[in-house]
């Protein structure tokens, strides 16, 4: 399968984490469609906590509004031209991918930074793995707003970092582009670097379609 059939040129953007990003991965109407369905559904964001952590103790971690729809709920078949798109850059069945996630961040809102993946160690064990995430930028941001990956070819790991900073590799996004990146080493452990969060937009507000993928089968679904 050549690039042409699924528009997808990209460009990598880091090995350490591995991530490629992908201008013009969905049309302006297909990014305003799924706002307009997210828009009636959102909620305050919630965390998957860690043993011995509440709302309590992460509150100001997570700061945006969201929502979970499937392609199922989607009339104007927006979602699901995107998951079938995502399913062929990555490679990895559409049987495989979460829900999106749709997120809206607002003015001073952002997200500390984390990893997608969850490390059976601090959250239980786990069925299944998530090993890349696909965020499609459904707005522009006229400030602030980046994706960050603070770790980026291990920089700032020795500093102290708090995990609220801006620093690193940052991404800005633009409507209609999508960001890709993995969680997992190729050996199947989560890759340090993959550490990442979102910068607090400053002048604007961000919407962003978040699809995470996993190593099996997503069953939730």
């Amino acid at each position: 399968m050549g690039f042409s059939e699924v528009n997808a040129l990209f460009k990598v953007l880091s090995w350490k984490p591995r991530a490629l990003y992908f201008p013009n991965f969905a049309s302006s109407e297909k990014c305003e469609a799924i706002v307009r369905l997210a828009k009636t559904k959102l909620r305050p964001s919630t965390l998957a906590l860690r043993k011995g952590e509440t709302e309590e103790t992460t509150m100001g971690i997570r700061t945006s509004s969201g929502t979970f729809l499937s392609a199922s709920q989607d009339p104007s078949g927006s979602l699901a031209w995107v998951e079938k798109k995502i399913a062929k850059v990555t490679m990895i069945p559409r049987e495989h991918g979460e829900a999106f996630n749709v997120l809206r961040y607002e003015l001073g809102q952002h997200y500390a930074s984390h990893y997608d993946a969850f490390n059976p160690a601090e959250y239980g064990p786990q069925q299944s793995q998530r090993v890349a995430s696909f965020l499609l930028y459904l707005s522009d941001v006229e400030e602030g707003g980046e994706t960050m990956f603070p770790y980026e070819n291990g920089a700032n790991m020795d500093i102290g970092y708090d995990y609220e900073k801006c620093i690193g590799l940052k991404v800005k996004p633009r409507k209609g582009d999508g960001l890709l990146f993995y969680s997992l080493m190729i050996n199947g452990t989560i890759d340090p670097t993959s550490l990442h969060g979102s910068c607090s937009v400053i002048r604007g507000e961000k919407w962003v379609a978040t699809k995470w993928i996993r190593d099996k089968e997503d069953g939730s679904k």
